[in-house]
C-alpha cells in the first residue's frame, strides 16, 4: 500500500503592495501552506489574508519563519546565534498563530525558510532552537525538514512530531542537499519532470540527483515552491500524477500525529 503524502507550498511571500506568485491558484492544489511571517517576506496584512484564504480552502496552515533579511529574501546566511534564532522564530510563529486563532484556525506545522532551513538541517543547535520555539507554543506543532537531518534527530530526541520533506521542483546534490539556486538547472520548471519525481519519491522512496545517481528519500510532504516559474502548472501536474498513481493526498497533520 502506498503511504499518503502532503503537498506543501511557501506562500504569502509578498510585502506591502508587492506580491509574489499566484497564491490562490497554487493553494487549490496543495494540502498545507507555509506562510511567511514578516522577517524574510510577508507583513501583517498579507499574513492575515493568506491565513483567511487557507481557511476558506480548508488547507492546513504552517509558519514559515526565516532570517530577519527582507533585502535578501532570507536566502543569505547571516550568522545569528541559536538563542537569537529561537527568539525570532518564537516571535514569527507566535504572530502567525495569533492571526490564525483570530480567524478561527490554528497552526499545524513549522517549516524554516531559505538559509535558516539549510543551516538547521546540518546543525543540531540551530535545529534545536527552532524546535524549542515551536514546542513552546504548546500547540503540538510538526517540524518539517529533510529526512535524516538535524531536524529529524532533534525532534526524535525531544518527542516532537516531524515530517520528512522532499522537493519535486528542485534538483538534489549527491549528498542529498538541494543544489544552490545559483547553479543552472537547480530549479525544475518542467511540470512533467516534477510530477514523475514526486511519484517516484512516494512510490519507490528514491529520487535522481543532478548527476544521475539515486538518493533514498521517503517524504511525508513534498514542497512545490510558489515562486517557481509555472508554479501553478507544476502543482497541477504533481497532484494529478500522484492521484493517478493511487496516492492519497492529505495534510501532514492527518497522518504524522497518528
Amino acid at each position: 500500500m502506498v503511504r499518503p503524502v502532503d503537498l506543501n507550498s511557501d506562500l504569502g511571500e509578498g510585502f506591502g503592495p508587492w506580491r509574489m506568485g499566484d497564491d490562490a491558484e497554487v493553494m487549490e492544489q496543495v494540502t498545507s501552506v507555509n506562510i511567511a511571517c514578516g522577517l524574510h517576506a510577508g507583513d501583517p496584512s498579507i499574513m492575515a489574508g493568506t491565513v483567511a484564504l487557507a481557511l476558506s480552502r480548508e488547507v492546513a496552515i504552517g509558519a514559515h519563519p526565516g532570517y530577519p533579511d527582507l533585502a535578501g529574501f532570507g536566502r543569505r546566511e547571516i550568522g545569528c546565534s541559536p538563542s537569537e534564532i529561537r527568539a525570532f522564530c518564537l516571535y514569527q510563529i507566535g504572530a502567525l498563530s495569533a492571526i490564525a486563532r483570530a480567524e478561527g484556525g490554528r497552526l499545524q506545522h513549522v517549516k524554516a525558510h531559505g538559509a535558516l532551513y539549510k543551516r538547521a538541517a546540518a546543525d543540531e543547535l540551530v535545529a534545536g532552537a527552532i524546535a524549542s520555539a515551536a514546542r513552546d507554543m504548546e500547540e503540538d506543532l510538526i517540524i518539517v525538514g529533510p529526512p535524516g537531518s538535524a531536524f529529524e534527530k532533534v525532534c526524535h530526541a525531544e518527542g516532537i512530531p516531524f515530517a520528512a520533506e522532499g522537493f519535486a521542483d528542485r534538483e538534489y546534490s549527491r549528498d542529498g542537499s538541494l543544489v544552490p539556486r545559483s547553479v543552472s538547472g537547480a530549479v525544475i520548471d518542467d511540470p512533467a519532470k516534477a510530477a514523475s519525481r514526486a511519484v517516484r519519491m512516494v512510490s519507490e522512496g528514491r529520487v535522481l540527483d543532478i548527476e544521475g545517481g539515486e538518493i533514498f528519500l521517503i517524504p511525508d510532504t513534498i514542497c512545490l515552491h510558489g515562486d517557481t516559474p509555472g508554479a501553478v502548472q507544476i502543482a497541477k501536474a504533481v497532484r494529478s500524477a500522484l492521484k493517478n498513481a493511487g496516492v492519497e493526498i492529505l495534510p501532514m497533520g492527518d497522518f504524522r500525529r497518528r
